[in-house]
């Protein structure tokens, strides 16, 4: 498909020069297909967080699930969502239980948390799949990953059908953070350090990310 070139002006207010646009390859979703759209479209948004889901059935059978449609939708009270691709385990389990626990992925555990997307039957736990740890959590039923170096623990509040996915949305009730990844600012704030999370992300294809360099720039005060 033939690429159009475009020219991008800087904004008279920036500080610094705005590069041309380089020659770009034009696509249209109504000839890609859904599909194919989609694929792409993971593919430029990266890098994405991903939730390690973890929830339980009503047999009590503990079930885990990586999640990379995941971010924080609300600060009061604090939500954070995921999205199911398709009717899975993980949103059955919430359906009927109301609760779950999200895991971080951190880079020693790339292998099990992409073994956990293997497609277990319902009545096999994943834990147990993968040989992956559990620990029980503080506030909810489901269990949390001991291995993590951050979890939260949710109760349900709402499940929106968006096009033919289900975007789940959790209120977080307990947070729970390895000790040696905090540090305290001088506002007083203790909060992980993200390079000491050492997370990883989903990016397209089969790819996944490390955090690679992390860069600090306080907001400005004016316009």
């Amino acid at each position: 498909m033939p690429g159009r070139r475009r020219t991008r002006h800087p904004s008279r207010r920036s500080c610094q020069t705005v590069p041309m646009s380089t020659q770009r390859t034009e696509f249209d979703p109504a000839h890609l297909g859904n599909r194919e759209t989609a694929l792409l479209v993971k593919s430029i948004l990266i890098p994405r967080p991903i939730a390690w889901v973890g929830t339980v059935d009503v047999h009590g059978t503990a079930n885990l699930a990586p999640h990379s449609f995941f971010t924080m939708v609300s600060e009061e009270p604090p939500i954070v969502m995921f999205s199911s691709t398709s009717r899975k385990d993980t949103l059955t389990n919430v359906e009927a239980t109301g609760e779950f626990t999200v895991s971080l992925v951190s880079r020693p555990q790339f292998e099990a948390a992409n073994q956990t997307s293997a497609p277990y039957a319902a009545e096999v736990s994943e834990f147990q799949a993968a040989g992956i740890e559990a620990e029980p959590s503080t506030a909810v039923v489901p269990p949390r990953v001991a291995g993590s170096p951050a979890v939260m623990e949710c109760v349900l509040e709402s499940i929106l059908p968006v096009g033919g996915n289900f975007m789940v949305l959790g209120r977080v009730v307990h947070v729970a953070v390895d000790t040696d990844t905090l540090a305290t600012d001088a506002r007083g704030r203790t909060l992980p350090l993200a390079q000491k999370l050492d997370p990883l992300t989903r990016l397209g294809r089969n790819e996944w990310g490390t955090l690679g360099e992390v860069l600090a720039i306080d907001r400005p005060t004016a316009g």
